[in-house]
């Protein structure tokens, strides 16, 4: 008989943490290790900066284009941020899904939280906690990217974002880096293997009832 694994309907990959949990960093061996799996790419308004690249990064839009998008209820998600807004296009997610391909958030929980109420049998939410308040403190300070005051500000936030680890389908502790991509690539595998996303297997099982023996 065949060995044809298609059809199947893609995940929908959605990973929080507070920042300096080790989220990105997970995502982007994820990402590196799978092929099959793709970086949903957010729209905003703002400008574009220096060595980023239009569609690649984001999708650059102009506020009025973004507007309408938000009228059409065009978003998966969307939100103001420091005078601009970003959010995530609904169609190529859409699309991506129906045609078996995976797609991975590297989002708030906030964002989160909006793609589960509208993508509520696709979306798996995983949330990524830090060993402590402390550990997070000592990662935002080593990265040497925010001031004291922001790294301050980072590590207050968290514990209103910790709050809604609740909501998530999948929580763990980064308290070591390969044990946790370890424990990120298990759950993307196994709920690759969730039956309701596999279609082809009705047609297989027939096939494999219909054998002579």
């Amino acid at each position: 008989m065949s060995n044809d694994r298609t059809p199947r309907r893609g995940v929908l990959l959605i990973v929080a943490s507070p920042s300096g949990a080790g989220k990105t960093s997970l995502c982007r061996r994820l990402m590196a290790d799978h092929g099959g799996l793709e970086l949903s790419v957010s729209m905003t308004t703002r400008g574009i900066r220096p060595g980023e690249v239009a569609d690649r990064d984001y999708h650059f839009v102009s506020p009025e284009e973004f507007q309408r998008g938000i009228d059409e209820d065009a978003f998966l998600e969307w939100a103001d941020v420091h005078g601009n807004r970003y959010g995530s296009p609904r169609a190529p997610v859409d699309k991506a899904l129906s045609e078996g391909r995976d797609v991975l958030f590297d989002i708030d929980w906030q964002g989160a939280r909006q793609i589960a109420d509208k993508c509520p049998g696709d979306a798996v939410r995983v949330f990524i906690l830090p060993p402590s308040l402390e550990e997070l403190r000592r990662r935002l300070v080593t990265r040497s990217q925010d001031a004291d005051d922001v790294i301050e500000r980072r590590i207050q936030n968290a514990k209103g974002e910790i709050e809604h680890c609740g909501e998530f389908d999948y929580v763990f502790v980064n308290d070591d880096f390969d044990r946790s991509y370890s424990e990120l690539a298990h759950i993307y595998h196994a709920e690759r293997s969730r039956r309701f996303r596999n279609t082809w297997v009705d047609t297989y099982r027939m096939g494999l009832l219909s054998e002579a023996v």
